[in-house]
This record gives C-alpha cells, sequence and structure tokens, in this order.
C-alpha cells in the first residue's frame, strides 16, 4: 500500500497553529498525559496491553477539543477509544475531561494521523473510525487540502476490521457531496444506506460544537456511515 507520509510531496489537511494553552489544560497535560498519552517511538501496539482487555476500539481522526471522544467513552464503557489531534489545547481539554470523569478507556496521540495510523496502529486492528467535522478547507483552490481523499480512504481501510464502521460528518454540503463521491468509489467500503444516501444521525455520536455552531448559521449536518467490506487490500 502507499505510504502517504512518507512521500515529501503529499499535502498535509491542517495548518499547525500554536494556540494558547489555558493554565487549566498544562495543568491537565502535566497531570495526565502520562495516564493517557501515546507517542509514535511506541510503535505498534497491541490493544489488550495498553488497555488491560479485550474490547473493540474505535479511532477518532481530529477530535477538537475532545467533547465527542470523552462523551462517547463515558457512555460506551464496554469499548475502546483512541484520539488523535495535532493541536495541544485540544489535547489539554480533553485530558481534562478524561481526568474529571477517571476514564479508562481512552487513549490519546498529539500527532498526526497518517503518522499514528503508518507507526502505531496494528492492521485490521480497529472496529471503528470517526471523522467528524474536519477542516472543510472550503475555498476551492484548497479543496486538495482535505483529509477525505481516495488514498487517505485507502490507507484507513488497511486499519479497519472486516464489517467495522467508517463514520464521517460534515456541515459543508460540498465536502459531503466530494465525501459521498470518494466512499462511493472505494472499493473497500460500502454504504449502510442505499447508494449515494446520507445517514441519520447515529445516537453514538454526540452533538459538538461545530455541529451547533453550523445550524446556528443555517448549515445542514450530513452523516456517512460505511462498513468495511472484505475486499483485500494490494
Amino acid at each position: 500500500m502507499t505510504n502517504p507520509s512518507s512521500d515529501p510531496r503529499r499535502i498535509k489537511s491542517f495548518v499547525l497553529r500554536q494556540g494558547r494553552v489555558s493554565p487549566g489544560q498544562k495543568k491537565a497535560l502535566e497531570a495526565y498525559w502520562p495516564r493517557y498519552g501515546c507517542a509514535l517511538e511506541q510503535g505498534r501496539l497491541d490493544w489488550t496491553q495498553v488497555f488491560g482487555r479485550q474490547a473493540d476500539t474505535f479511532l477518532e481522526i481530529g477530535f477538537g477539543m475532545g467533547h465527542s471522544l470523552a462523551e462517547m467513552a463515558l457512555a460506551r464503557p464496554e469499548h475502546n477509544f483512541i484520539g488523535v489531534e495535532v493541536h495541544k489545547p485540544g489535547v489539554g481539554a480533553l485530558l481534562k475531561s478524561l481526568g474529571a470523569a477517571q476514564l479508562t478507556n481512552v487513549r490519546v496521540f498529539n500527532e498526526d494521523a497518517v503518522a499514528v495510523l503508518e507507526q502505531n496502529i496494528p492492521p485490521r486492528s480497529l472496529a471503528g473510525i470517526y471523522i467528524f467535522f474536519p477542516d472543510p478547507w472550503h475555498k476551492k483552490r484548497h479543496h486538495k487540502r482535505r483529509l477525505i481523499q481516495p488514498h487517505f480512504l485507502t490507507q484507513l481501510a488497511h486499519y479497519i476490521q472486516p464489517n467495522g464502521l467508517l463514520h464521517m460528518a460534515t456541515d459543508w454540503e460540498d465536502y459531503a457531496q466530494q465525501m459521498m463521491q470518494v466512499a462511493t468509489d472505494s472499493p473497500y467500503f460500502d454504504n449502510t444506506q442505499a447508494p449515494g444516501g446520507y445517514s441519520p444521525r447515529p445516537s453514538t455520536r454526540p452533538r459538538t460544537k461545530f455541529e451547533q455552531r453550523g445550524q446556528k448559521l443555517g448549515h445542514d449536518v450530513w452523516d456517512l456511515v460505511f462498513t468495511r467490506n472484505t475486499e483485500a487490500l494490494d
């Protein structure tokens, strides 16, 4: 399989801004990173060892401030969750929530998701991947920066178990259309709805601040829920 992160021409889907880490986030990073944090240097991870149990493990890519991830982990204690986010204030905010709730079923990376996938996630080890409200890069000249591209879905397919979920959501209609086209064209994923159909919001996806903000602006929200089929990767 192509290794996008090893290609120096790879266009990143994010701009790493040095946002201000609040005192509370800084305190949470210092107090809870040893408990919840994971690093690229750890290499391929064994979820049974990481969490001390066998359970379905789900990955959220780009969790923002961590509200949806913390809510899912709290509501579904029988599942394991991995969160990946490049922006440190968001990581600090999530750690603060995890520590306050004393959750034990979450681990966190403060890294580029592509690098985490390639270096830390074992093939076919995830029961599902969530990508909620990724940066829409709404200007046409920036569409090439959007995360959801054919090569990226091929990469995700490498890590999701057969019949595992790929759940994406956006409040930008043209991005929803792009997501639908890319996922529909992928030989590795099948729509849980009729061909080309969007999904009602699953109860497993909490409403995020991004969703609420978009709805205030008059934006609709589109959920796309696909399953990993048994088509083999090259």
